[in-house]
């Protein structure tokens, strides 16, 4: 399934019956927060939710209904995304990189599909008046406050935007970033734009501050689902985020020129809010925020987006999503990146068969890796490798075990973990960058990490004793058992993580 907005992607999950329509009116200030966060924890994820008639701050109720929770469940993420099955993204990446010099005229004839789907995905540029520039504001006209933007927590600093995708441009190179970073409504025309000194956005910001120049931003919501997550997806910042989301759809993705700078905007998006920063203007308070990790993250001093037009469709949806205490929708979203960017943690680190980050350890503070052990200290190579990559860089707690232990069960990787470590001997600790929003480190962005080599050890790595067998029962037994069970009477629910 490829949809090319986000209502199509409404009326799909619908049919699919992923979708509950609630009709009666609901703040869009702490209460459509409080629905979901409870959807959001019930088993699988809960539905998704279009709140149809959204009351505003000032007491009105809004035309534009309100979606979420939209991409927080692993059917949902896979539909957003095409696919059956998350992990088929990643194959599809697993067949490109193998890409190697032709020999011959057959292997040459062999590879020309795999070089047309390279080559096919750029985002094209649609003429006339595009969807989500039916309504235009401008001036007077804006006014944010319309918006049913949501309030998620008691003590955050006001409405934020939670799924915007960002756009921003490089001023040296020209290459255009797409990020996912929240952003508070300050006034009816004024914004606090979020981003982490990590993010590829903040570095475009500070080199035109540098310059001195105001910089053009756009913040797009909706569009096609694939472009949604692309915002989200660790790209290198070289990689254009709409291009990506091209070859995740095998379709270009639509953009047109915003009406107010000359930064290319989603044709297909439900609301464009158009502005520009200026780095001569004093940096202006954001927060607090009730965040991914279940805290929240204290105010601090971000840029401030000046509204220069909001543009959207005539009846067009607002799309939110909120965060904290896990699990909630985010995680599926990163659960997404983590089964599509395996194939190329594999290029960097081939040892590597599986990752997973779990729920419980918002993405950056553990990752279970499970590694084919070909030599001794392996695993610290692998750990040490992890650290130098992209945001893995980031990550507070990796513990590395053997090929045979199911990583996507935190359960099984912890057992297998806690019984294989001698802490003085199998637990390193290093320095390096952590995460803006962890609230522990002993400075702002830098602290500890925690690596664990929680593999089956070897004679090289000091180890004389026997290593033990893993209890398992015979397979005969197993089958004698599974053809009697259905009169045994047992009824057994699943485990949850299965």
């Amino acid at each position: 399934m490829t949809v090319d907005n986000l209502r199509d992607f409404l009326t799909a999950l619908e049919g699919a019956g992923e979708l509950i329509r609630i009709a009666r009116p609901v703040a869009a200030r702490l209460e459509i927060s409080e629905i979901t966060d409870r959807c959001s924890k019930s088993a699988g994820g809960g539905p998704a939710l279009l709140f149809e008639r959204p009351v505003l701050d000032n007491g009105e109720e809004s035309d534009i209904p309100v979606g979420i929770n939209l991409f927080g469940s692993m059917r949902r993420m896979a539909m957003a995304l095409g696919v059956e099955d998350l992990n088929d993204i990643g194959a599809r990446i697993e067949e490109l990189i193998k890409l190697k010099v032709p020999e011959g005229w057959r292997e040459k004839l062999a590879m020309l599909p795999k070089i047309a789907e390279i080559a096919k995905y750029p985002p094209r540029t649609v003429s006339g008046k595009p969807p989500c520039q039916e309504v235009v504001w401008r001036d007077g006209e804006i006014d944010l406050g319309r918006l049913p933007i949501i309030t998620c927590w008691p003590d955050d600093g006001g409405p934020y935007l939670t799924l915007p995708q960002v756009i921003t441009r490089d001023p040296k190179t020209g290459v255009r970033n797409v990020g996912m970073y929240r952003v508070q409504v300050l006034e009816r025309d004024l914004l606090a734009m979020h981003w982490q000194r990590h993010k590829v956005g903040a570095a475009h910001w500070r080199e035109m501050a540098a310059r001195g120049e105001k910089m053009p931003v756009a913040i797009a919501l909706g569009g096609d689902p694939p472009s949604i997550y692309s915002a989200s997806a660790p790209l290198p910042p070289n990689v254009d985020e709409y291009i990506f989301a091209g070859f995740l759809r095998r379709k270009p993705v639509s953009l047109t020129r915003s009406v107010s700078n000359d930064l290319m905007v989603p044709a297909e998006a439900e609301i464009v809010i158009e502005g520009y920063i200026d780095p001569a203007e004093q940096l202006v308070m954001e927060g607090p925020f009730g965040d991914h990790t279940g805290f929240y993250s204290l105010a601090d001093y971000y840029p401030a987006v000046h509204v220069t037009a909001v543009t959207m469709r005539r009846s067009p949806v607002y799309p939110a999503t909120i965060v904290g205490r896990p699990p909630m929708e985010d995680y599926y979203l990163g659960h997404a990146t983590e089964r599509i960017f395996l194939p190329l943690l594999r290029m960097n680190v081939p040892e590597i068969v599986d990752y997973h980050m779990p729920a419980e350890g918002i993405f950056h503070n553990l990752v279970f890796v499970s590694i084919d052990k070909q030599y001794p200290g392996q695993a610290w190579k692998v750990i040490n490798g992890l650290w130098g990559m992209g945001l893995m860089s980031l990550a507070k707690l990796i513990v590395v075990v053997d090929k045979d232990v199911d990583v996507q069960d935190p359960e099984e990787a912890w057992w297998v973990a806690l019984n294989h470590i001698d802490p003085e001997r199998d637990v390193r600790f290093t320095m390096g960058p952590i995460d803006v929003l962890d609230h522990a480190s002993r400075a702002f962005t830098y602290g500890s990490k925690m690596g664990i080599d929680a593999t089956t050890k070897w004679k090289e790595e000091g180890f004389d004793r026997e290593w033990p067998e893993r209890i398992e029962m015979d397979a005969e037994t197993k089958a004698r058992v599974d053809a009697m069970w259905d009169e045994l009477g047992i009824r057994l629910e699943p485990r949850r993580h299965k």
